[in-house]
């Protein structure tokens, strides 16, 4: 699965976590607010960023759970919220026309997928030797 097919996947989580909240929001659009909050500077999508800052969040047990087999544990607004910060979420929210809670209600569902989808087999964890490797894999998948 490529990464164009991961995010689109993360564009419908989003869009059936909100609802009718996000009104007629298209998933094209869904999709570019999405490649935007989670790319980096060389324009690939950052999800090695995620996993680190859920580390020094003291959240790496959500992290590996979405990394590795079996069911993924969910991740709290709030938890989102500092994730990504305020700036963030506030241009994400923006994009879609959407306010900032309804955003980081949408990314509760979606990011958890992403990643999840990003680990080969939903197992990337242990396909490539444990977590500290999980990151370093995510920087050469994703740029």
């Amino acid at each position: 699965m490529d990464i164009k097919e991961i995010i689109e996947i993360g564009a419908q989580l989003f869009k059936g976590k909100v609802g009718s909240a996000g009104g007629n929001m298209k998933s094209a659009d869904i999709v570019s607010a999405l490649t935007g909050l989670l790319a980096n500077k060389k324009g690939g999508i950052d999800l090695s960023s995620i996993v680190s800052n859920l580390d020094a969040g003291g959240l790496m047990n959500i992290a590996a759970s979405w990394l590795g087999d079996g069911s993924n544990n969910s991740i709290s607004g709030s938890q989102i919220s500092k994730l990504f910060g305020s700036k963030k979420i506030s241009s994400f929210a923006s994009k879609l026309g959407l306010d900032k809670d309804t955003a980081v209600d949408g990314l509760t569902a979606a990011i958890p997928g992403i990643m999840d989808k990003s680990s080969k087999g939903g197992s990337l964890v242990s396909s490539i030797g444990g977590i500290s490797d999980a990151l370093g894999g995510l920087k050469g998948l994703f740029g």
